[in-house]
């Protein structure tokens, strides 16, 4: 995991989408990636806020690639937050788990030869997760969330999160945009990363 660097809030303003109106707070960490969350509502005080703490995704976020679900995520994430009339999602620039555009492509090369996901990032000499969570922590902290109904499959991004003071609350599954090209991507997260996945919809 790379190290953690302080973050900074250095913008805010209105931003309406197909889903809803948000408000997007963007920050700054020393090292110079900027980080955005997006909320709805009064997300601070003890009562539980529904949220999602998605890793930036390019490819799947704005090109609308099938070979993960991560756009498809991110857009249940909005509308459920927006039906909640209360939430949050941070949205964190670390590319590819944490090991950049430009080697997340040479990962799907490999892939396209036949190996599945972190096989891929392991043959680059890469960790098959490199992500930071604890700008999250951060960011919940400035707009102060206490605690999070967290949006995800993912229980080690629950653990880390509570190992750096994050209280989760609760989990609430996330199982969207399965289609025939990111089914293997999937059966890898389940079977190699511990996503909690019903493999019977895959």
């Amino acid at each position: 995991m790379a190290p953690h660097t302080p973050l900074n809030r250095v913008a805010v303003c209105r931003l309406p989408t197909e889903y809803g109106e948000f408000t997007m707070t963007g920050y700054v960490d020393a090292a110079g990636k900027e980080h955005i969350a997006l909320s709805v509502g009064d997300i601070s005080g003890s009562e539980p806020v529904l949220a999602r703490v998605h890793s930036e995704c390019l490819t799947g976020d704005a090109l609308f690639s099938q070979r993960c679900d991560c756009g498809a995520q991110l857009a249940a994430a909005m509308q459920a937050v927006q039906a909640a009339g209360r939430g949050v999602i941070v949205y964190l620039r670390q590319e590819g788990r944490g090991i950049g555009l430009i080697n997340k492509i040479k990962a799907y090369h490999l892939q396209d030869q036949g190996m599945d996901t972190v096989e891929a990032n392991l043959a680059l000499g890469l960790p098959a997760d490199d992500r930071n969570f604890t700008w999250a922590r951060d960011i919940f902290a400035d707009l102060g969330v206490e605690r999070v109904r967290l949006m995800t499959n993912n229980p080690q991004k629950i653990t880390i999160l509570k190992n750096c003071g994050i209280d989760v609350a609760e989990r609430v599954p996330l199982q969207v945009g399965v289609q025939a090209h990111n089914k293997d991507y999937l059966l890898t997260k389940a079977r190699k990363m511990g996503h909690l996945l019903d493999e019977t919809e895959l």
